[in-house]
């Protein structure tokens, strides 16, 4: 089913229309086609061990669950309360001011009532105040309870997954509640009825079968890495042979799988490598550890914890002395808010320390990992690069805080930093809808599926409608972000909202600019396109 066209898709959304009916009266929820995944492949959940492993589909009357589905899902709420203590706080403390209420970009892009926060996360603390508090056992619907049936499992499921995590409405709540928290539970119960979706579990299943999302083998990646090389040398005339499951190497360098696959990931894994060989930095990749990104954490903790640990176990292997890490965004925050959770502190790794600059990571003391781009600011600051600017002449550029390293981590200042070194044209979105208060890509948390575009450039129009604003301003023409899962995204929402504007990672901005000991006389950037004034050769 195509799409709209944009003015026609964004017409029919008034955010301040009152529901003619109560929230609890308007099941069963409409499964809209373009608003919903597909439902998860047996074989991929019988790979990994999730339960109830079978082919369901989501407009089917029966989804196939266990006779006992009710009292699963009850004992998983009771078991995650005990676990918990933020979700059992966040089940009780909400007033419903509504201060979240248009701070969702599905909010704001679909004006269904139900994609408010405040709402979505009511969905499930109905079930909680039913089957765990008083007031809900005695007051029922009035008391803001009720039973948990196959109607209201159904709405979980379709609500829980148009929320991308991205803690935004987090950010405006009064009392601290994070929403995205309540969603990972949401799914955590919904996964223990083996009802996950086909664009999350399959990659989890590749990820469990061969290190990264994509299902790429050793030799495929070992072929993919050389290629890139080949276009490297056609453009800088350097010849790079990238190390690959080197043991002793002072860095293991993990990047999202995405960088290895496609247009305009491959540009900044090309960037990687050039800038490791311009340092003549000891790293080396890993074809078992070949993905910093967990789809497993968009189902459960102790799926996302089985793919982490696979990083670690190189680190160990390898004899490594620290990690690096590419540009990702969950990848970031699984590492950084939840791994020290799992595992405690890293005791086998050294603190990092950069090999070039001497510089002491203070903040990756625990974990042992560091940003890229935290390890390229530093770079530029210690003038350890040369960059020609005018190379990206042709790219008037500005910057999509990606939600998790952003808002999540508080990378905010490092990528400008590098982007403003390498270019010479960079403008901000309106202050409203970048750092803290960025708004997400639409498609995040195993949310970038073909089959609900409708909901990803409705949920993606908050961004885009920024994105417009500078390039109508000031020209800008490309989006750059530090996120595998936004240069997947963004690109098709751009297209959309606000053609003429292409996306980019930041190393391959530092790629185009920095000037190479022995390279040729450049004509082309990373994407084979005539440099500024290079045109006519």
């Amino acid at each position: 089913m195509g799409l709209p066209r944009p003015e026609e898709l964004i017409s029919n959304v008034n955010l301040k229309k009152m529901p003619s009916k109560w929230w609890m009266d308007t099941l069963p929820v409409e499964f809209k086609p373009g608003f919903y995944c597909y439902g998860a492949k047996g074989k991929n959940l019988e790979y990994v061990n999730f339960p109830n492993a079978r082919d369901f589909h989501v407009t089917d009357e029966d989804w196939k669950l266990p006779e006992d589905w009710k009292k699963i899902v009850i004992e998983g709420i009771k078991q995650r309360l005990e676990r918990f203590r933020t979700f059992h706080v966040f089940m009780d403390i909400c007033v419903r001011c509504g201060a979240c209420a248009d701070k969702c970009h599905f909010f704001i892009g679909t004006g269904d009532p139900k994609n408010m926060p405040v709402l979505r996360a009511e969905l499930l603390r109905s079930v909680y105040r039913k089957y765990f508090t008083s007031g809900g056992k005695l007051f029922g619907r009035n008391g803001g309870a009720r039973d948990l049936d196959i109607d209201v499992l159904k709405e979980l499921w379709y609500y829980f997954y148009q929320c991308t995590e991205c803690r935004r409405c987090s950010l405006f709540c009064p009392y601290g509640i994070d929403t995205a928290e309540i969603t990972i539970i949401a799914r955590e119960l919904l996964n223990l009825l083996g009802l996950n979706t086909d664009w999350i579990s399959g990659p989890v299943a590749n990820c469990y079968r061969t290190g990264n999302h994509l299902g790429i083998e050793p030799h495929t990646m070992k072929s993919t890495l050389e290629f890139m090389c080949n276009d490297i040398e056609e453009i800088t005339g350097i010849k790079i042979e990238p190390p690959i499951n080197k043991k002793g190497a002072e860095i293991l360098f993990i990047t999202p799988s995405g960088d290895l696959f496609a247009d305009p990931g491959i540009y900044n894994a090309m960037g990687y490598m050039m800038l490791f060989h311009e340092l003549g930095l000891d790293y080396t990749w890993s074809t078992f550890a070949s993905e910093g990104g967990n789809f497993g954490f968009f189902t459960s903790m102790e799926m996302a914890k089985r793919l982490h640990s696979k990083i670690y176990e190189e680190a160990k292997r390898l004899k490594v002395k620290w990690i690096l890490g590419g540009e990702c965004g969950h990848m970031w925050r699984v590492w950084h808010q939840y791994h020290n959770t799992w595992y405690g502190p890293v005791d086998f790794l050294e603190e990092p320390v950069s090999p070039i600059t001497g510089t002491k990571f203070e903040n990756a003391k625990s974990n042992k990992i560091v940003h890229i781009s935290e390890f390229t600011a530093d770079l530029i600051k210690h003038g350890v690069l040369k960059f020609d600017k005018s190379r990206n002449d042709n790219l008037i550029v500005t910057f999509h805080d990606s939600c998790n390293p952003s808002r999540g981590m508080g990378i905010f200042e490092e990528p400008r930093y590098i982007i403003k070194n390498v270019c010479n044209h960079f403008y901000e979105m309106p202050d409203e809808t970048i750092r803290e208060q960025t708004f997400c890509c639409g498609g995040g948390s195993g949310l970038n599926a073909g089959e609900i575009m409708e909901l990803r450039m409705r949920g993606g129009f908050p961004r885009a409608n920024a994105v417009r604003y500078v390039h109508e301003k000031f020209g800008v023409n490309m989006l750059a972000n530090i996120c595998a899962i936004d240069r997947a995204t963004l690109p098709p929402l751009m297209d959309y909202w606000v053609p003429g504007v292409r996306v980019s990672g930041v190393t391959e901005l530092v790629a185009n600019a920095m000037i190479m000991k022995g390279e040729k006389e450049r004509t082309m950037n990373l994407r084979m396109e005539p440099l500024p004034g290079k045109e006519e050769e």
